[in-house]
C-alpha cells in the first residue's frame, strides 16, 4: 500500500503541474493520455520501481515540452517571414517532394522596391517556415545576371524535366525579363538570360503548365499579356503573344498575374486596383481556356489597413493537403515597401467562385493561445498612424501611435480563461493608456494599462493588469490613448 500511495502522490503532483503551469497545459492532452495509462498500470502487478521509471519518462516529456513551448515568441504563423526580413510578391508552388515553396521579392529599404537578391520560403506543414537566402542575385559576389545590375522585381518558378526555372524581372526598360535554372527548388539559380528581349519588356512574370504539357508565360502591367513557352522553357513562341488577356477597365487588373487550374477552370490571380484606386486586393478571373476570355469574379483578399501607407498587393493561390490558400503581402514601416508575406486559407463555392477572406494573425494555423507571447508586429490590422517597424536587428515593434489608434490580432484563444496580461512597452514623453478589447474595436474592454512618462534613460519596461473574465476565441484589439505618445512603443504582450 505504501508504494501505491507514493505512486498516487506522483500522479497528483503531475496533475497539479498541468493545472498551474500554462506552458505544460499546451501539451495537456498528451500528458493526460499518459496519466490515464499510468492509472491502468497502477492496477497491474508492475513494481513501484517500474512505475517510477515510467514517471521519470513522463517528467522528461513535460520538461522538454516546457523548454520547447515555453515563453518563446511565436513566429510560425502570419507573417511567415521572421522579424528583420521582408519578403513580397509571394508565388507559391507545391513541388514533387510535397513541400511548398514560395518565391518572391526581397525588400531592403523603405525608399525603393525590392533588392538585388531573391530568397525562397519553404515549409512541410504551412506552419513552420524556413528561408533560403540569396538563391539568385543581379549584383554582388553571387551575381548571375551578367548583362544587368538592376534591381530584381517579382519572380516566379516552374519545374519541368528535372530542372527548376526561375523567371525574374529587372527594374529597367531593356532586357527586362529573364530566366535562370537549377536542379534544386532552393537554387542556386545560375546563368540568367533574357527572354525574347524585343517582345517582353514589362514586369511580373508567371509560368503555368497545362495538363497537356504546354507551358504558358504571363507578364505585364495594366494589361495582362500571355504567350506559349517553347519546350526549352527559356523562350516564348512570339507568334502566340496576346495582349489584354485581362484589362484594368474590365477586370481591375494592375499587375502581378498568376495562373492555376482547378476542376477544369483556369484561375487568373492578380493585383486588383478596384478599391480606393490602389491595388491593395488580390483579385481573380476565370475561364475555360488558359488564354481566355476571362470573366471577372471578384476579390480574394484586401490588405488595406496593414500599414498607413500601403499601396499594393501581389500574390498567388496554391493547394496543399486538399486545402487551398492565398499568399499575399503586407507593408510595414509606414511605406509602400518593406513587405511581409502572409497566408490565409480560402474556400471555393460549388460554382467555383472563391469567398473573400480577411487578414489574420493565425494564418494557416489555429487560433493562437493567449498564453503564448504575442509579438506586437504580428498585428493584422492597423488603424491610424501606428505602424510596424524594425528597432534592432531581427526585432520589430509597434510605433508612432497617436490618440485613438488601434491594432488588431485575429484570432486569440483564451481557452477556459486567463487572469492577467503582461505587456512590454517603451514609455513616451507623456503618459498614455492602452486598452484591450475583444471582438471589435468598439467591443468590451477586458483590461487597461496606464503607461508612465519616460524618465531619464528609461527604455523598455513590463507592466501588468488583471483582466475581466474572457473565454474562448476572440479577435483582440489594442487601443491607444494619449495627448502626445511621441516615443512610445510596444514590443510584445502575453496573457497569464
Amino acid at each position: 500500500m505504501g508504494n501505491r500511495k507514493k505512486f498516487n502522490n506522483t500522479l497528483e503532483f503531475w496533475k497539479k503541474l498541468i493545472l498551474i503551469n500554462p506552458v505544460a497545459s499546451k501539451v495537456k492532452l498528451k500528458i493526460n493520455f499518459l496519466i490515464k495509462e499510468f492509472y491502468k498500470l497502477h492496477n497491474t502487478n508492475l513494481t513501484y520501481f517500474m512505475l517510477t521509471e515510467l514517471a521519470v519518462k513522463l517528467t522528461g516529456f513535460i520538461l522538454i515540452s516546457v523548454l520547447l513551448s515555453g515563453g518563446n515568441p511565436v513566429y510560425s504563423q502570419n507573417p511567415i517571414v521572421p522579424p528583420g526580413l521582408y519578403f513580397a510578391d509571394p508565388a507559391a508552388h507545391v513541388w514533387k517532394d510535397g513541400k511548398i515553396y514560395v518565391y518572391g521579392s526581397r525588400d531592403e529599404s523603405p525608399e525603393y522596391y525590392c533588392s538585388y537578391t531573391h530568397d525562397v520560403l519553404f515549409s512541410a506543414d504551412l506552419i513552420h517556415w524556413e528561408i533560403a537566402e540569396n538563391v539568385f542575385a543581379s549584383r554582388g559576389s553571387e551575381d548571375k545576371v551578367a548583362y544587368s545590375d538592376h534591381l530584381l522585381y517579382a519572380p516566379d518558378c516552374m519545374y519541368k524535366d528535372g530542372q527548376y526555372y526561375l523567371y525574374y524581372c529587372l527594374a529597367n526598360q531593356d532586357n527586362t525579363e529573364g530566366v535562370a535554372a537549377s536542379n534544386s527548388p532552393l537554387g542556386p539559380f545560375a546563368s540568367g538570360k533574357a527572354i525574347n528581349p524585343e517582345k517582353v519588356n514589362q514586369i511580373d512574370p508567371c509560368v503555368f503548365i497545362d495538363d497537356d504539357g504546354q507551358a504558358y508565360y504571363l507578364w505585364g502591367q495594366f494589361t495582362a499579356k500571355m504567350a506559349k513557352l517553347k519546350s526549352n522553357m527559356q523562350e516564348i513562341d512570339e507568334s502566340t503573344i496576346r495582349d489584354s488577356i485581362l484589362t484594368e477597365s474590365e477586370h481591375f487588373f494592375h499587375e502581378g498575374g498568376f495562373l492555376v487550374k482547378r476542376n477544369g477552370i483556369y484561375y487568373f490571380i492578380y493585383a486588383h486596383i478596384g478599391r480606393a484606386n490602389r491595388p491593395t486586393c488580390i483579385g481573380y478571373a476565370t475561364s475555360n481556356s488558359p488564354m481566355g476570355p476571362y470573366t471577372y469574379r471578384g476579390v480574394i483578399i484586401d490588405n488595406d489597413h496593414c500599414d498607413p501607407a500601403v499601396w499594393n498587393n501581389h500574390g498567388s493561390i496554391a493547394e496543399m493537403n486538399d486545402q487551398w490558400y492565398v499568399f499575399y503581402h503586407r507593408s510595414t514601416h509606414g511605406s509602400v515597401t518593406m513587405r511581409k508575406a502572409c497566408i490565409e486559407p480560402i474556400y471555393f463555392n460549388a460554382d467555383g467562385t472563391i469567398n473573400e477572406v480577411e487578414m489574420t494573425t493565425q494564418g494557416a494555423g489555429k487560433p493562437i493561445s493567449a498564453i503564448d507571447r504575442m509579438e506586437a508586429e504580428r498585428a493584422c490590422l492597423l488603424f491610424g498612424n501606428v505602424r510596424i517597424r524594425a528597432f534592432d536587428k531581427d526585432k520589430e515593434e509597434l510605433a508612432l501611435m497617436m490618440n485613438d489608434d488601434k491594432a488588431a490580432y485575429k484570432y486569440i484563444d483564451f481557452g477556459g480563461g486567463v487572469d492577467s496580461v503582461l505587456i512590454r512597452v517603451a514609455p513616451g514623453i507623456e503618459g498614455a493608456r492602452i486598452e484591450f478589447a475583444i471582438d471589435h474595436s468598439w467591443g468590451e474592454s477586458i483590461a487597461a494599462i496606464d503607461i508612465p512618462v519616460k524618465k531619464g534613460e528609461m527604455d523598455w519596461i513590463e507592466l501588468t493588469s488583471e483582466i475581466k473574465e474572457v473565454t474562448g476565441v476572440h479577435a483582440l484589439w489594442l487601443k491607444f490613448y494619449g495627448n502626445n505618445m511621441n516615443g512610445m512603443r510596444v514590443d510584445w504582450f502575453q496573457f497569464k
